[in-house]
């Protein structure tokens, strides 16, 4: 094949996983979305500064190995020992920039692990075009098509699972009430990331038998973290019961809105019937006022641990909205 065909379709196999993977990834925020804008600039972050300022880094830091070790025991060397603080520590600057700015939009454990797996997505994405090219070039046909299958599918999703964790450290900070967790949050989180992709670095270049190490510590990180996922739901879950139901009392909602907003496949259902029954911008307007539920039930969570003015100011201008919105979906 030419160089422009192996390019081509290297990168075919490296986008398509990453458009499902993304996909499931944005399908476990089931009450409230995150701004679109802001994960495609998390992606974003990934996919481009990322990768080259890493590139850089590992390569300064890399040279003392090389020079001590040789080639061989050197690459293994940087790869174990240097990648991982490097990598997840340039992936972390924009999840930290989310929450110097953004505090807002980090509600739940959930919100902060979302944001790391889209940080991860996009570096795993493009680093996979590299890989895969470079592994046609070296090895031919039948190891690139191997490469492909290890790095797309068995090691598809490491990146995000490690990005992930400064993520949870960062959305656990957002939520303590005393400094030494915020401090030590984003810390432990960043640490655990580090110490995950130092294993699989390890695992994968210091022999095949190791390389099930890697397998087993990066599917039982990400069973953990699927496991965290599902805890963060049925907490979100369980607030938006709790503070939705004073709404009803205090006349926000209807109690027919708010069965339906606890519940995420009603909301789908309703959505949808909206959709077909009245057309997009029907359709538009109950997204738009399920997710300011959901935001309104987290906002009242904050309020209740910090007693802020700012939560409190943000919960009236919710209900004003939701108010408005809520004629619109009835």
């Amino acid at each position: 094949m030419s160089a422009a065909t192996v390019f081509i379709l290297s990168s075919s196999a490296a986008i398509i996983p990453t458009l499902f993977y993304v996909a499931v990834i944005y399908w476990f925020d089931r009450y409230e979305k995150e701004p679109w804008w802001l994960l495609a600039a998390a992606f974003l972050w990934g996919a481009v500064p990322s990768i080259i300022v890493a590139f850089l880094f590992n390569t300064i830091f890399s040279v003392p190995f090389y020079l001590l070790a040789g080639d061989g025991a050197g690459e293994a060397l940087a790869a174990s020992l240097i990648a991982p603080p490097v990598e997840e520590t340039i992936k972390g600057v924009v999840l930290v920039g989310i929450f110097v700015w953004w505090r807002d939009q980090i509600d739940s454990p959930l919100d902060g692990i979302i944001y790391g797996a889209m940080v991860g997505m996009g570096f795993a994405m493009v680093e996979n075009v590299f890989y895969f090219v470079n592994i046609y070039n070296e090895g031919g046909p039948e190891a690139w098509g191997i490469n492909i299958f290890m790095r797309g599918v068995i090691f598809g999703l490491n990146h995000a699972l490690f990005s992930s964790m400064t993520g949870l450290g960062i959305a656990i900070a957002r939520m303590a009430t005393t400094t030494l967790t915020r401090f030590l949050a984003p810390l432990l989180g960043w640490t655990i990331a580090v110490f995950l992709h130092f294993l699989h670095n390890a695992s994968v270049s210091f022999g095949n038998l190791l390389c099930l190490v890697a397998v087993v510590t990066d599917w039982g990180g990400i069973w953990l973290t699927v496991a965290i996922i599902v805890w963060a739901l049925l907490q979100e879950r369980q607030w938006i019961r709790r503070y939705l139901a004073e709404e009803v009392m205090a006349g926000t909602l209807t109690l027919k809105q708010y069965q339906t907003a606890c519940s995420s496949r009603k909301r789908v259902r309703h959505n949808l019937s909206l959709l077909f029954s009245r057309g997009p911008a029907a359709y538009r307007d109950a997204v738009r006022f399920y997710q300011r539920c959901s935001k309104l039930a987290y906002r009242k969570h904050h309020y209740t641990i910090f007693g802020d003015d700012a939560s409190s100011q943000h919960t009236d201008e919710l209900r004003r909205e939701i108010g408005n919105l809520s004629p619109r979906v009835l």
